[in-house]
């Protein structure tokens, strides 16, 4: 989201990173029979694929707050707002086209068209995410609101979890708070303190103005993911706290456990991220998600479905990462000459716009 003039290289590289793990976690997940999903390989690999999720949602709260304070300081508070606003509630509605997509293209169940996907969650977050922002007028304010409203969400998630009165509420409003029994979608609690928690880094890389500064904010966030990794996976072996089944669900411990990690990865990019080719496929994020989910869990590759030893599932995982990312250089070298012959304003060429990145 920050424009290309302010764009840091090393964020593509870990939005790049997180579409990488991204793709591995949807086509080990597909593809792999149910004969190899029971050893240590296949498990390590799901541990692998979930850290794709949370490090996208970080990412695009922290992007969100860049892109507001690189804003702001063109125009006014109110105005770069309303841009990163109105961006969020584009991926909202974008959430509900990609699952029509689905259902006509794979013949999926129209009871789909609700279901709670990261696009559904990273909209809003979004949305919060900039209020937050817009509402406290310094740094420091801004810092201390978004690390209340991280802690607010992760403490708040097992009552979430478990209370009942939740279950008055229609099931379509119900599934955006927790999600239904037996599926693991995603909702605001706890999906919503990730991108405030990237909030708050993004407002500590937005100060940065030199290369000493920086290189302390780094070194700060590096030490600080230490820190709260061994603190929360010592905090989740605590008995009495939460129920024992519920810890690597959604309790406060595992929320920061996860987030200890994300905070380690953003200097882990800072150093590693001169990669162009990551960097192409992080600045196409939306992109590859729009497309790769539809060919992996699609009719498409239907014959793959549940079939293959976990060894031939990497190596197809393999190709298929080239296959998509041949088909990202295509789409960039298409997409500005079809912007330059295209009738502005319409609808069709708005949502492309926002697909195509």
């Amino acid at each position: 989201m920050p424009d290309a003039a302010s764009r840091r290289g090393y964020l593509d590289w870990l939005r790049g990173l997180a579409v990488l793990i991204m793709i591995e976690a949807h086509v080990i997940d597909a593809w792999t029979r149910a004969a190899d999903r029971s050893g240590a390989a296949y498990y390590w690999s799901i541990v692998l694929a979930g850290l794709a999720a949370p490090l996208f949602t970080f990412l695009a709260g922290l992007t969100a707050v860049l892109s507001a304070e690189s804003k702001a300081r063109r125009s006014d508070g109110a105005t770069a707002a309303a841009a990163v606003r109105r961006r969020g509630w584009e991926i909202f509605g974008l959430a509900f086209l990609f699952r029509l997509q689905a259902m006509i293209v794979s013949l999926g169940r129209p009871s789909h068209l609700l279901k709670v996907d990261i696009l559904n969650i990273m909209g809003p977050s979004i949305v919060a995410s900039v209020a937050i922002w817009q509402l406290a007028r310094s740094r420091a304010g801004r810092l201390a609101a978004f690390a209340c409203a991280t802690a607010a969400v992760a403490v708040l998630t097992p009552l979430a979890r478990t209370t009942e009165w939740l279950a008055v509420l229609p099931d379509p409003l119900e599934w955006y708070l927790r999600p239904p029994a037996g599926r693991n979608w995603f909702s605001f609690f706890p999906w919503l303190a990730f991108p405030f928690a990237g909030a708050g880094v993004g407002l500590l890389i937005d100060a940065t103005r030199d290369g000493r500064r920086e290189r302390l904010v780094m070194l700060g966030l590096a030490l600080g993911g230490a820190v709260m990794w061994v603190a929360s996976y010592t905090w989740s072996l605590t008995p009495g706290l939460f129920d024992e089944r519920a810890v690597w669900v959604g309790s406060p411990a595992f929320f920061y456990l996860r987030l200890g990690v994300l905070l380690a990865t953003v200097p882990l990019g800072w150093m590693a991220g001169r990669a162009r080719w990551l960097q192409e496929f992080g600045r196409s994020s939306l992109f590859v998600y729009w497309i790769h989910v539809e060919m992996v869990y699609g009719l498409v590759s239907y014959p793959l479905h549940r079939a293959l030893p976990l060894l031939w599932s990497w190596i197809g995982l393999g190709l298929f990462t080239v296959f998509i990312y041949r088909i990202v250089l295509v789409k960039n070298r298409w997409v500005p000459a079809w912007r330059a012959r295209r009738r502005a304003g319409s609808i069709v060429g708005r949502v492309a716009d926002a697909v195509l990145g």
